[in-house]
């Protein structure tokens, strides 16, 4: 668009770190009066991990980095947008050169080092009460050891540590657990996938009640729905439940639904969706399930990638959500995203290009409660 900034883009450097690990739960009297948040909870902004050359994004990194610039704008245009990036500098000079000075003047860019750019798992989870916000930290390590994750794996010190983020700082980097794995109501319920969360490859040695327990001291949360059933072909997470289901407000969850028989989807899709169709709110009512369309097949090399509609990022006043140049199927996701979220401004962003690395919106956003950012 051509503007330049009115004030430069705050960029903070990088930092010698020590770590200290402490996993203590807290009370049970003091997790009453804190949870982990819903996403529709008000938030201070949102987080992206920028592409750089050094990433699997190389062979594509001017098509993905399309793809960055417009989440910024709009991202940016409602909310506070951090930008962590290994070359701040030119993220700066590009913003300032494609969007409007008002939308960049929202941008605080983060120097640092990154493996990849999936803010939404190794990015915190902010517990809220009636104290500060908690910033927990925990481990990712590549979903199971799959891809490097060290650098990543160190972002959210550095962030704590260079004052970006307010709260108390929570090491929990004993145990692994991606933001994209679980979803919260805000009242006491996650909604979260056996395939991921016992998969040995995450935290192996630990039961079913064993997990529960720690989710739920450290969350502040009572009740864990687990998922059984579901999958996309493509997906690197072992089945993280933000490609699936997620849980939206009035007791709804949005879920993707496989209508087509001849598709090797169907019969699990089918499953979970009858397996939603079971589960029961904490008053022991049925969950109003809105269903999300299934997209055609997006293939790369023979290799069908994890398009899904469920990938989709709650801010303030809007909805942010997938499109894949399925000009049907995409209009039928903002009609049942608006059944999901009444009230909510809708905005699709293509995400062709980020489904060529096996992620989507959602993945690749994190967003922080407010008084965090």
């Amino acid at each position: 668009m051509g503007l330049i900034a009115k004030k430069p883009i705050a960029i903070e450097g990088n930092l010698t770190l020590e770590l200290k690990i402490d996993s203590l739960a807290p009370q049970a009297e003091e997790r009453r009066s804190r949870t982990l948040p819903a996403e529709w909870y008000p938030q201070s902004g949102v987080q992206l991990t920028w592409p750089h050359a050094g990433t699997d994004w190389a062979p594509m990194l001017a098509e993905v980095t399309e793809c960055y610039v417009r989440l910024a704008y709009e991202i940016a245009s409602r909310e506070r947008l951090l930008i962590v990036t290994p070359e701040p500098d030119g993220v700066r000079r590009l913003l300032a050169e494609r969007l409007p000075s008002r939308v960049v003047e929202n941008v605080r860019l983060f120097d640092c080092p990154t493996d990849d750019t999936w803010a939404r798992d190794h990015g915190f989870l902010t517990v809220v009460g009636e104290r500060r916000p908690e910033l927990l930290d925990f481990r990712f390590d590549g979903w199971g050891g799959k891809f490097p994750a060290d650098r990543d794996n160190a972002i959210n010190l550095r962030l704590h540590e260079a004052g970006i983020v307010k709260g108390d700082y929570v090491p929990h980097l004993d145990f692994t657990l991606e933001g994209g794995s679980i979803e919260s109501d805000g009242r006491g319920t996650i909604l979260t996938t056996s395939a991921c969360l016992l998969n040995p490859n995450r935290n192996p040695g630990l039961s079913r009640t064993e997990i529960e327990e720690r989710l739920h001291a450290w969350l502040g949360t009572e009740r864990v729905l687990w998922l059984d059933h579901g999958h996309l072909a493509g997906d690197d997470t072992d089945s993280h439940v933000d490609t699936l289901a997620r849980l939206c407000p009035d007791d709804t969850i949005a879920y993707v639904r496989c209508d087509r028989p001849d598709d090797p989807h169907y019969a699990d899709l089918q499953a979970m969706e009858a397996q939603l169709q079971s589960f029961r709110t904490a008053a022991g009512k049925p969950y109003r399930l809105v269903p999300l369309p299934w997209p055609d097949a997006i293939c790369d090399g023979g290799e069908r990638l994890p398009a899904t509609y469920a990938n989709f990022l709650v801010m303030n006043s809007t909805v942010l959500y997938p499109t894949y140049g399925q000009p049907e199927h995409d209009d039928d996701a903002r009609r049942a995203l608006a059944q999901a979220f009444v009230g909510y401004d809708l905005a699709g962003i293509d995400c062709r290009p980020l489904i060529r690395q096996h992620g989507s919106l959602h993945c690749a956003t994190m967003q922080f409660p407010a008084g965090v950012l």
